[in-house]
């Protein structure tokens, strides 16, 4: 069975910056479930008997090869996509993270494409079709 197609799945999103106006974002590639070519800020599923703090630590020291620096919880979303006639349902745990841009790299090589850091103003396209609710939701603490 697979999380958030055969049941609603709990993750984490995170959106990490520099603290000084930069997003990490990453490519997602032919090997990622979903929205391949394009842009995503980051996430995870939360395992079972892991808390959601727990998850966040993990899956950025797996996809970005860094540790947190700072944290905030932003909220959390309902994720409801409907994608080549697969239908998806998260709950979505939102986090800003401040990660120092020297230890960040791809750490997933096998999933992503690129990662690369981008301006709010500038960001790449195509970006995964959640990024334009999250920023909508979080526009005022981004």
């Amino acid at each position: 069975m697979k999380p958030g197609v055969d049941y609603i799945a709990v993750g984490v999103v995170y959106y990490c910056t520099d603290g000084n106006g930069k997003v990490v974002m990453n490519l997602r590639g032919a090997k990622c479930k979903d929205e391949n070519g394009r842009w995503d800020i980051g996430g995870g599923t939360v395992e079972f008997g892991e808390t959601l703090e727990e998850t966040l630590v993990r899956e950025i020291k797996e996809e970005y090869c860094a540790e947190i620096q700072e944290k905030e919880f932003l909220g959390f979303r309902e994720v409801l996509i409907d994608e080549q006639d697969r239908k998806r349902h998260w709950i979505a745990f939102d986090f800003k993270v401040r990660l120092d841009p020297s230890q960040v790299k791809n750490g997933e090589p096998h999933k992503f494409d690129d990662v690369a850091w981008f301006t709010k103003d500038a960001l790449p396209s195509p970006l995964h079709s959640q990024m334009p609710i999250f920023f909508e939701k979080y526009a005022a603490k981004l």
